[in-house]
C-alpha cells in the first residue's frame, strides 16, 4: 500500500519571495497606518488607489454594448487590429518597415510573455545566443532570458557615483562583444535606475552596434509614461529602425494604459523584407502554440478600440501626460522637500532620472531601517516607485531618508 503520510515532493525547498513582490506581502503584514509601499511598479492617484484610466472604461463599455462580439478563440498571434496599432504606436505610422511589411508583429502576454517568446525564437533559430542586457536592469530579465535557452551576460549601465549612466563603460562593453551578440535596451525610463542615454548617446550606440552587428531587443515598457509624450519614448527604437537594420521591440501596455492585471503585450520583429518577415512570424507561431495556444481577448479588444478611435486615442494622451506629470512633480517635491531638510549629499539625480522609479543612492542598510523605523516599503537596492508617492506622503519619505543618511552608514 501507498504511504500517503509523506509526500513525493516533501523534498522540495520552500522558495524565496520573489524581491519586488515580496516587498508588497511585507507591507501587506504591517499595521501600522504610517506605512507606505514604494516597491510595485503600478501608478497610484494622489489619494494612494489604483487607477482605471476614463479612455478605457469608455472602451469596455463600448465592447459590452456590441451585442455582436463573441468570445471565440483568437488566433496564434493574436488580434489583427491590435496588432497593427501597436506596431503603428512604437515604430511611427509612417514607419517604412511597417510600409514595406517589414515588421512581424504577435500579441503576448504583456511585456514579459514579449521577452519569452522572443527569447525563445531567438534561441532556436538565431546563431549567436549570447544576450547582454543592462547592469543593473529589472529582475526578471535573467530569468526569462535563460529559461528561454539563451546564454546571459551584462553589460555596464549604471554609475553609482554619479547615480547616472556609465556610458563609456557601456560603450566598452558593447564593443568587446562577439559579433551577432543580442543586446537588451530598455527603449525608455531604465528600470530601476530611471537613467536613459541622450539622444545623441543613443546615435553612438546604434552605430556601435550596427558596426558590429549587434542585434537589438528592445523592452518597452513604458512608451508615454515617461515624458508624457508617445513619440518622444519611442525615438530610440525608431532611430535603430531607420536604418533598415533588424530588430525586436518588445511592448507593455501595464503601465501606459493601466492594463496591469489584463496581460497586453507584443512582440515586434522589424526583418529586411517582406518575405523575411512572413517566415519569422510563421516559426513565431511555433514558440507560442505550445506555450499559451493564442492570447485573451479582452485586454488586446481595450487596445485596439483605443487605438482605432482618434477620440478616445486622443483622450488617452492627454490622461497618460497627466499621469506623466504628476510623476515628475513627485520628483521635485521630493527633492525639494530632501534640500529643506538639508539631508547630506546630492539629490539633483532624482529630477534628472525619468519614469516610474527612481534609484536613490541608498544602499541595503539605509532601506532595512527605513521599513523597521518608519515602515516604507522598497527593494533593497535603493530603487522607490516615484507613482506610489503623493503630496501628502512625500514629507514621511524625506524624514524617513533624512534619518537613514544621518545615521546609517
Amino acid at each position: 500500500m501507498a504511504d500517503h503520510s509523506s509526500s513525493v515532493f516533501s523534498q522540495i525547498a520552500r522558495a524565496p519571495e520573489d524581491p519586488i513582490l515580496g516587498v508588497t506581502v511585507a507591507y501587506n503584514k504591517d499595521s501600522d497606518p504610517s506605512k507606505l509601499n514604494l516597491g510595485v511598479g503600478a501608478y497610484r492617484t494622489e489619494e494612494g488607489n489604483p487607477l482605471v484610466l476614463n479612455v478605457v472604461r469608455q472602451a469596455e463599455q463600448k465592447l459590452v454594448n456590441d451585442p455582436s462580439r463573441v468570445k471565440e478563440y483568437l488566433p496564434i498571434v493574436g488580434l489583427a487590429d491590435f496588432n497593427k496599432g501597436s506596431a503603428k504606436l512604437i515604430f511611427g505610422a509612417d514607419s517604412p518597415a511597417i510600409q514595406e511589411n517589414r515588421v512581424a508583429t504577435v500579441q503576448c502576454l504583456s511585456g514579459t510573455g514579449s521577452l519569452r517568446v522572443g527569447g525563445e525564437f531567438l534561441a532556436k533559430h538565431y546563431y549567436e545566443k549570447t544576450v547582454y542586457i543592462p547592469s543593473p536592469t529589472w529582475g526578471n530579465h535573467p530569468k526569462i532570458f535563460t529559461l528561454a535557452g539563451l546564454s546571459v551576460k551584462t553589460y555596464r549601465y549604471y554609475d553609482p557615483a554619479t547615480r547616472g549612466l556609465d556610458f563609456q563603460g557601456l560603450l566598452e562593453d558593447l564593443g568587446n562583444a562577439p559579433t551577432g551578440a543580442i543586446v537588451l535596451l530598455h527603449a525608455c525610463a531604465h528600470n530601476p535606475t530611471g537613467v536613459d542615454p541622450t539622444l545623441d548617446q543613443w546615435e553612438q550606440i546604434r552605430k556601435l552596434m550596427r558596426s558590429k552587428g549587434l542585434l537589438p531587443f528592445f523592452d518597452s515598457a513604458y512608451q508615454g509614461f515617461a515624458s508624457g509624450s508617445l513619440d518622444a519614448d519611442a525615438q530610440s527604437v525608431r532611430m535603430f529602425v531607420a536604418d533598415g537594420g533588424e530588430c525586436f521591440a518588445a511592448q507593455s501596455y501595464a503601465k501606459n494604459m493601466g492594463l496591469y492585471g489584463e496581460r497586453v503585450g507584443a512582440l515586434s520583429i522589424v526583418c529586411k523584407t517582406a518575405d523575411v518577415a512572413s517566415r519569422v512570424e510563421s516559426q513565431l507561431k511555433l514558440v507560442i502554440r505550445p506555450m499559451y495556444s493564442s492570447p485573451p481577448l479582452h485586454g488586446a479588444s481595450i487596445v485596439a478600440t483605443i487605438l482605432k478611435d482618434s477620440n478616445l486615442y486622443n483622450e488617452w494622451t492627454v490622461e497618460l501626460k497627466a499621469m506623466a506629470d504628476r510623476i515628475i512633480s513627485m520628483r521635485k517635491q521630493l527633492l525639494e522637500a530632501l534640500q529643506a531638510r538639508g539631508t547630506p549629499g546630492d539629490w539633483t539625480h532624482i529630477i534628472k532620472q525619468i519614469g516610474m522609479f527612481t534609484f536613490t543612492g541608498l544602499n541595503a542598510e539605509q532601506v532595512a531601517f527605513m521599513t523597521r523605523e518608519h515602515h516604507i516599503y522598497m527593494t533593497s537596492d535603493g530603487r522607490i516607485s516615484m507613482a506610489g508617492l503623493s503630496s501628502k506622503t512625500v514629507p514621511h519619505l524625506a524624514d524617513a531618508m533624512h534619518a537613514a543618511v544621518t545615521r546609517v552608514a
